[in-house]
């Protein structure tokens, strides 16, 4: 009894997840597969930020496998951005930014593009 409780918990768990992040491929054919892969993935640290006080920044999201970089996913009013490699203080000094788009405009653009 106690084995088919166990192997119950671990085919819970296994379900209720997606892949792997460690398993993503490392480029995508398009954002909208690029999106759905990534948001879809069991992480170690899955992060939001209220963006709600920029004109610009619609939403703003944090995916690591392991801690230490990952994906910055970025809405705007204009257009969506996924960004890789993404170094967690980046991410921790992004959420304490007075200014989103100041701060994405300094130390984001150009410098984490997603291969797709």
């Amino acid at each position: 009894m106690k084995n088919l409780v166990v192997l119950f918990f671990m085919v819970l768990a296994t379900s209720c997840q997606g892949q792997e992040c460690e398993a993503l491929p490392k480029s995508f054919a398009s954002y909208s597969q690029a999106l759905s892969k990534i948001t879809d993935a069991s992480y170690n640290i899955k992060d939001s930020v209220d963006t709600s006080s920029s004109s610009w920044i619609t939403g703003a999201n944090f995916y690591s496998c392991d801690g230490a970089k990952g994906f910055l996913i970025l809405e705007t009013t204009k257009k969506n951005y996924i960004f890789k490699n993404v170094p967690i203080d980046l991410w921790n000094n992004f959420k304490k930014a007075g200014s989103y788009g100041k701060f994405y405009s300094k130390n984001i653009r150009d410098k984490f593009q997603l291969a797709i």
